[in-house]
């Protein structure tokens, strides 16, 4: 029996010293977005995109510029309101629109309730948001719904003691600018034209009382017959966005009897390294997705922002999802969206067609590769989000920053470095990994949001 044993464990010995063992990893995803980004090498660190700002004057909507999850109102916009129309101060108006603060609201909740007093401004910058009020039976009466670009609460900064004659709630989430009562005055305290206008304005307006008692602002008659057309207006952007070079960084920990296994070559030792940056690079394809200052979802500009039709994803979406551009390269979705789209796709009894990409089948539509990420979100009411993107600097589309030659560099901008040996006997390596990504366009690219997985 015991000459069996250590037969047995001799033979078992000889056999690991001649079989290679190759660690494994679950969780590693096809990473699409980053083989299919365009890098670019950013020798500086630092990426400026120096962007047109345009926008259109007179069309009764107000637009915004985007940088990351901050939203600000284009200053020469506010000129939308009734109370700032013909008002031409730039640097006045600058000044109030930096006295905006952006609010989050998730789906359901209330902007404002009938009755309550009205005591800001409310610009809407994304998302949707509808009208109700109580009937005169105790009904609820549907006064329609607000979307990107509208406004309430004009009344509220010019008089106080108002209430809301309405409610208005989030029906998708929101971002929002507002203005208070007290920073507006504080505006007209600082700016004598901007009182003076202000008080024009008022001066010109009627002031008829409804049967409640309730005074309302409303613009003189004038000259109603006749319309103005919008200007465009084109200029560059005074702040031009710079785009850093993000970093993740993780140590690699590896003992000395790990290392030395094999006759002490490094395999073992490599093999960790392997799998530490294969965990690397899936966080910073989630970065690149998610970050909040360049991360993609929080780059769309509120034009290139939709909503399903009614929930799943329908042909109809991606087709005004892709309209919405030139040269669309990809879409970006999640696994479950995609398969939401195929079941959307069956009841209509449509059949998408497949494509090549990486010499891989995968589903498409239009000719467009829907491409599967699960590093999309998906909220807690099963909705997610479906990305629409044109790639390359030739094309104005979306690049990945990167820098290439850094010291102790491992692969194209990403760098391991030996930390030294402790007392322990381990082996500690810093593993870093540099990048970005750069919209370079607003419409490069888009997103469908609020999309429903299943019913």
């Amino acid at each position: 029996m015991n000459t069996t044993t250590s037969l047995s464990t001799a033979a078992a010995r000889k056999l690991a010293s001649v079989t290679k063992s190759v660690p494994q990893m679950q969780g590693i995803t096809p990473r699409w977005l980053l083989r299919l980004l365009p890098w670019v090498d950013v020798s500086g660190g630092v990426y400026r995109v120096n962007r047109r700002l345009s926008h259109v004057a007179g069309d009764g909507r107000i637009d915004f510029t985007d940088v990351g999850g901050s939203v600000r109102v284009i200053p020469q916009e506010l000129c939308e309101l009734p109370c700032l129309q013909g008002f031409e101060d730039a640097e006045i108006l600058e000044a109030l629109a930096d006295r905006f603060v952006q609010r989050e609201l998730a789906a359901g909740e209330v902007l404002a309730a009938a009755g309550e007093p009205a005591e800001r401004l409310f610009l809407i910058a994304r998302g949707r948001a509808s009208m109700t009020r109580l009937g005169q039976y105790g009904d609820t009466v549907d006064l329609g719904t607000l979307g990107d670009g509208d406004h309430l609460g004009d009344r509220a900064v010019l008089q106080a003691a108002q209430t809301w004659d309405y409610t208005v709630r989030a029906e998708t989430p929101c971002t929002v600018l507002t203005l208070e009562r007290s920073a507006f005055d504080s505006a007209l305290s600082d700016a004598a034209a901007l009182r003076a206008h202000v008080e024009q304005f008022i001066a010109n307006s009627r002031r008829p009382q409804d049967k409640n008692g309730q005074a309302e602002i409303e613009l003189a008659a004038g000259h109603r017959g006749e319309h103005t057309l919008p200007q465009t207006f084109v200029n560059y952007e005074r702040r031009p966005r710079e785009y850093e070079l993000s970093v993740a960084q993780t140590i690699l920990k590896v003992h000395t009897r790990v290392a030395d296994l094999y006759n002490g070559s490094m395999d073992q030792t490599e093999q960790q390294l392997r799998l530490t940056i294969e965990a690397l690079r899936e966080r910073q394809e989630h970065e690149l997705i998610n970050n909040p200052d360049f991360g993609l979802l929080h780059n769309v500009v509120g034009k290139q922002r939709l909503q399903t039709r009614g929930g799943p994803p329908t042909p109809a979406d991606l087709d005004e999802l892709l309209c919405r551009r030139k040269r669309t390269k990809l879409f970006l979705a999640q696994p479950r969206a995609i398969a939401a789209f195929g079941q959307e796709c069956t009841r209509r009894g449509i059949y998408p067609q497949t494509t090549e990409v990486g010499g891989q089948i995968v589903q498409a539509w239009r000719g467009v590769p829907l491409l599967p990420c699960d590093k999309i979100p998906i909220t807690t009411a099963q909705t997610t989000s479906i990305l629409a993107l044109r790639l390359g600097e030739e094309h104005q589309g979306v690049i990945g920053l990167h820098q290439t030659g850094i010291p102790h560099e491992y692969e194209p901008s990403l760098n391991v470095r030996f930390m030294g040996i402790n007392e322990r006997a381990v082996l500690s390596y810093l593993v870093s990994a540099y990048y970005s990504v750069a919209v370079l366009v607003p419409d490069a690219l888009g997103v469908l949001e609020n999309v429903e997985l299943g019913r």
